[in-house]
């Protein structure tokens, strides 16, 4: 070592020194800056001791004991394994992030993890400051260290421990922590952030939804505690307008616990003045913590950067909190690529959910901004015409309202979506919601002709989709829109009259779809022209009514010219052309013209297989066109396979539970019946029954039809009394909603009759069925073939009391029309040959009797086949004739031959096989006293 006597330097300004107690320096303008620390004795002892540094937190206390419905997201976030974990917890503000990270904080704690400690991390200078705090809390010397040294300390410090947390609450921007972040390489960071961004170091980012009904109704009630009671449905409703959302339901909760105020009234309140009481914290809270200054310091912060982002959100509030698609804001702002933007920033703040095809938004935030916007500046409407035959190409400028910004964006969409055409419904079934929620927001008074057309359209899917009954009411306020705006008389009211028409007949109103369908077509033929294709749908419409009432020949008139009209302008193979086919086939059919109705429905069915997929719902019901009118020509076996058809499409496309599966369902239980396969009938009538009753109501005059077929099944099944109580059922929804004199009245009345004649009470039957052949002379005309039926079924009747002088001549006039109408092979004039063969028996004329018999028996093996109970019936009616007649070795086979058949087909214990055990009986008896005699 040199001595410091021996020391020297050279150079200019060079310095030596032996010993240097302090700082020398050399330079010119050198600087320095010395510093010296003063502490008092012991301070620069750690501020915890080693063995309690696991334990060291500052974890904030906890909101509310109540804690429910986050089991996943807890389980999502797992104890550290060997190096660091990183995880991002982001969500809405108010869902409960950082209630979420405490209580696992918490548990890490408890289960000997540590030190645990919590940053508040909303910028840069809080994030140091925190890390700053936990240098401090290990040892106080660093609290005298500029923040920045005091951080730095701390993350060397975690780097050289393990099984720490570090908990980053509200961090709004990824680069605000990525410093400290990767100069860690072990423990644990969890970040609670409203942000959905890249989150660069992150290994997993757990997303934080609001909780489950049930839970949410767990913590509602929990925070308010037992001296807070109310009914479970408005605990619900409260739970349900609050969106579920955590800081919601806390601050409602403790605001009900601290004043005691019922559930119900603060219910009222909140829809009454959302902002005010969104805005309300428990008496002495904190105000800070209320869910409208939460998400009002977002809103203004987000305002003052991207006013679009903003909005766009009032946009979205007026409209329902159910995935809106996307597409629908195309034109919300200038151009799309600025929509996309704006929703990109929306989604980076967790204020709405975004995918690539739909945008949602919570409940809770709609109510907020609605609340706090500015008064919007008035708007004119467009001025648009929003229906087919005269629409603007161009959409103008949207009004600044923002609600009618949303029904201009709706309806611009809804335009290009049939709401009759079934591959358009899924895209309407999303839509709806949100119509429903923008038109009873936005007043009639600003655009009152988008508001009416998109009311218009949205009734007109509800009555397609099945769903008349909710489709009723926007429909009548689009018209009622309509008339006080355009003017009675205006073609938009005609179009919604005709949309109003096809809903009242879809619910059975058909008094009132005939004066709205007379009211439209009237002004669609002044205003739009007699040829015009709009009148063609209105005379539709007016021919349906007529024949839905029973006025089968004022249905036919409009029918065949509304088919005029569809074609010349349409063409003869258009689909809409085929619809229109269609039902002028079902009016013939409903007269009894059925060779004027079967080519007409082929055609139909043709023309719509060609131009429309086979599983269109179009082919479905021109393949039922087809089928009536083959079952009304007794071509049961040609029938089957088409309602079978039928009914496979209309469950593919329209859903198992729609109005005309249903229809379609007692279609084929009716050919099921036709066929004699009555155990397979009975489901699909009590499907089909479900289904009218759960749509259309217990007293839609379908539902009586399908009430009526259930009941056929039953008493064809020999289950009389199950069929009673349902043809007394039918009868009354008829009478009531068709009146008493329709002619489907007179068919209740005559099923009902015919049910007490099986039953044997056949004086109740009597002035039943003579009412009914009233109805249908004076309604149908006295050749008509339901004529045929009823008396028919009033000779069997006059027959079984005795009178048969009286059934006579009424058999032989049912036979007569019967074969004018239907043709001399036809079951139908099987049937009528057969009760006009036993009335002829019984008064004594059987030689008359045997040859009606035996054609009868030879249609319907030929039209029925050997094994359908119709044929046992004849076969056992055929018996009895030659039993009469004393041939009883030819009575015999075919009694035995009945008696194989039916309880083959209906069972030993139905009361069809009785009469045939008896005839059998009294044919061994015969047959053994003349065996006797001759022996």
């Amino acid at each position: 070592m040199t001595s410091a006597e021996n020391v020297s330097a050279s150079g200019e300004r060079s310095i030596a020194a032996g010993s240097n107690p302090g700082v020398m320096v050399s330079g010119d303008g050198t600087r320095v800056d010395q510093r010296t620390l003063v502490v008092a004795p012991g301070a620069l002892a750690p501020g915890v001791e080693a063995d309690e540094l696991a334990r060291l937190h500052n974890l904030p206390r906890v909101d509310s004991e109540v804690f429910e419905g986050r089991g996943e997201e807890l389980a999502a976030l797992p104890p550290g394994g060997a190096g660091m974990m990183a995880q991002a917890v982001r969500g809405m503000g108010g869902v409960g992030k950082s209630t979420l990270v405490l209580h696992h904080a918490r548990a890490h704690l408890a289960a000997g993890g540590g030190p645990v400690w919590w940053v508040v991390a909303e910028n840069p200078e809080q994030v140091v400051d925190g890390l700053a705090r936990l240098a401090a809390a290990v040892s106080p010397v660093h609290a005298a260290l500029p923040l920045e040294e005091a951080a730095d300390w701390a993350v060397t410090w975690l780097q050289g421990r393990t099984g720490w947390l570090v908990v980053l609450d509200n961090v709004n921007d990824p680069d605000d922590i990525a410093p400290w972040l990767g100069r860690l390489g072990t423990g644990r960071v969890l970040v609670t952030t409203r942000r959905d961004v890249p989150w660069p170091g992150m290994s997993t980012v757990l997303r934080l939804d609001p909780l489950h009904p049930d839970a949410s109704l767990t913590v509602l009630r929990g925070v308010a505690g037992e001296n807070v009671t109310a009914d479970e449905n408005v605990w619900r409703e409260l739970a349900e307008e609050l969106g579920h959302l955590p800081l919601a339901l806390q601050q409602a909760g403790a605001y009900l616990a601290q004043t005691r105020t019922a559930p119900v009234r603060y219910l009222q309140r909140l829809r009454a003045d959302p902002a005010g009481v969104l805005a309300t914290s428990t008496p002495g809270g904190p105000h800070q913590r209320t869910i409208a200054r939460l998400w009002s310091v977002t809103l203004d912060t987000l305002d003052n950067t991207s006013p679009d982002a903003v909005a766009l959100l009032r946009i979205l509030a007026y409209c329902a909190p159910t995935p809106l698609p996307r597409d629908v804001l195309d034109t919300a702002l200038t151009t799309r690529e600025e929509v996309d933007q704006a929703l990109g920033l929306l989604l980076a703040y967790s204020l709405i959910n975004l995918t690539n095809t739909t945008v949602t938004v919570h409940r809770l935030l709609q109510t907020v901004v609605r609340s706090t916007a500015p008064q919007p500046a008035p708007c004119a409407s467009r001025r648009r015409r929003y229906f087919p035959w005269r629409r603007s190409a161009t959409p103008s400028t949207a009004p600044p309202d923002p609600s009618a910004t949303m029904v201009t964006l709706l309806l611009d969409t809804a335009l290009e979506q049939n709401p009759r055409e079934v591959d358009a419904w899924p895209y309407w079934q999303a839509l709806l919601p949100h119509i429903r929620t923008a038109t009873a927001y936005h007043s009639a008074a600003a655009m009152p002709n988008e508001l009416s057309a998109l009311l218009g359209r949205a009734g007109n899917y509800l009555t397609a989709r099945g769903q008349a009954m909710e489709g009723l009411p926007l429909l009548e306020r689009a018209l009622a829109i309509a008339e006080a705006t355009q003017g009675p008389d205006h073609p938009d009211t005609a179009q919604l009259l005709n949309g109003l028409a096809e809903t009242f007949n879809n619910l059975g109103r058909h008094s009132d779809t005939l004066l709205v369908s007379e009211r439209a077509l009237a002004i669609a033929e002044v205003t739009l022209g007699l040829d015009h294709f709009e009148s063609a749908a209105q005379l539709h419409n007016l021919a349906s009514a007529f024949s839905a009432l029973g006025r089968h020949a004022e249905a036919l008139p409009p029918a065949k010219r509304a088919l005029t009209i569809v074609e010349a302008t349409l063409g003869p193979d258009h689909s809409t052309t085929a619809r229109v086919l269609g039902n002028l086939a079902s009016i013939f059919a409903a007269m009894g013209r059925y060779s004027e109705a079967l080519p007409l429905a082929e055609r139909a069915l043709a023309i719509i297989e060609a131009t429309l997929r086979p599983d269109h719902p179009d082919t479905a019901r021109a393949l039922g066109h087809l089928a009536r009118t083959l079952s009304d020509l007794g071509r049961y076996a040609d029938v089957l396979p088409l309602r079978e058809r039928a009914l496979a499409i209309a469950e593919a496309t329209l859903g198992s539970d729609h109005p005309d599966t249903a229809v379609l369902l007692g279609n084929l239980a009716c050919t099921f019946t036709d066929l004699g396969r009555y155990a397979d009938a009975q489901p699909l009538e009590e499907r089909a029954l479900a289904i009218a009753e759960a749509t259309l109501g217990s007293d839609h005059p379908d539902t009586a039809e399908r009430v009526n077929n259930l009941a056929s099944t039953f008493s064809d099944l020999g289950r009389h009394s199950d069929a009673l109580p349902l043809r007394k059922r039918a009868l009354a929804i008829t009478e009531a909603t068709l009146g008493p004199e329709h002619p489907t009245t007179a068919e209740r009345l005559n099923n009902l009759a015919s049910l007490f004649f099986a039953m044997g009470r056949h004086s109740e039957a009597l002035p039943l069925a003579e009412r009914a052949l009233t109805i249908t002379e004076a309604t149908l005309g006295p050749d008509h073939p339901a004529t045929a039926e009823r008396l028919n079924n009033l000779a069997i009747l006059f027959f079984a009391m005795g009178r048969g002088s009286e059934a006579l001549p009424l058999a032989e006039r049912a036979l007569t029309i019967t074969e004018a109408t239907l043709g001399s092979e036809h079951p139908t004039t099987a049937q009528r040959l057969g009760n006009l063969a036993s009335i002829f028996a019984a008064v004594g004329r059987g030689s008359e009797a045997l040859p009606l018999a035996e054609r009868a028996l030879t249609i319907t093996e030929a039209t029925l086949g050997s094994e359908h109970p119709t044929t046992a019936r004849y076969s056992g009616n055929l018996a009895g004739i030659f039993f009469v007649l004393g041939r009883y070795s030819e009575a015999l086979p075919l009694a035995e031959q009945a008696l194989t058949i039916t309880e083959a087909k209906l069972g030993p214990d139905h009361p069809a096989t009785a009469p045939l055990l008896k005839v059998l009986a009294l044919l061994g008896r015969r047959t053994t006293e003349c065996s006797d005699g001759g022996s």
